[in-house]
């Protein structure tokens, strides 16, 4: 028997089609006015978030963070040099579009800490992502034994460091099948160990 947040999570497989469709068209109009990290109630996908370690209680917050889609945007080199050798047409940024999130969030309430963030929505200028906060501090949160270990000291600017999810996976820490036990220092090196 499916659960409640099963069902959330099969109408987010295909976010374009029946009611959530219908839903998200109306919130990109309402998003695309709001400013670039806007503080929300509640979370939009509310399985995602549980999932990734979000409470309904004092001290966890959820922000929901705007990013300019697409290359960086460069001027032309000025120089003698072919436009295809300039790096106009295509400068990809060094790290995802999430992790540029998680990073504003952080930036804007520096005293909370990025727990996690997933995908909510996008269009053709701009991809939005909800990234859950939490405050290390907080008595509540220190009295959880699920979010307690967020006040340790080794856990300050988990987004700056590439401590989430978004920035393991970015920075090649992520497990890559059976038995691997990252993609650093290369992929290479440790194609055969995993077999």
């Amino acid at each position: 028997m499916k659960s409640f947040y099963g069902y959330i999570r099969d109408a987010w497989n295909s976010p374009g089609s029946g009611y959530v469709g219908e839903l998200r068209q109306q919130r990109l109009k309402a998003w695309r006015g709001q400013g670039t990290v806007e503080r929300i109630e509640r979370p939009t996908r509310l399985d995602r978030a549980r999932s990734l370690g979000y409470k309904a209680k004092q001290g966890i917050t959820i922000v929901r963070v705007k990013v300019r889609r697409g290359s960086l945007r460069k001027s032309r080199y000025i120089r003698n040099r072919r436009t295809k050798h300039q790096g106009m047409r295509r400068q990809a940024p060094g790290k995802s579009l999430q992790r540029i999130a998680e990073e504003r969030a952080s930036r804007r309430h520096p005293n909370m800490e990025a727990l996690n963030s997933y995908w909510v929505g996008e269009d053709g200028k701009q991809k939005w992502f909800e990234v859950i906060l939490i405050d290390p501090h907080h008595p509540v949160i220190l009295a959880d034994k699920d979010l307690n270990w967020i006040a340790l000291k080794g856990h300050r600017g988990r987004a700056e460091r590439g401590l989430t999810r978004a920035g393991v996976v970015g920075r090649g820490m992520s497990k890559k099948g059976k038995g691997t036990e990252k993609t650093r220092p290369s992929i290479r090196a440790n194609a055969g160990k995993g077999k």
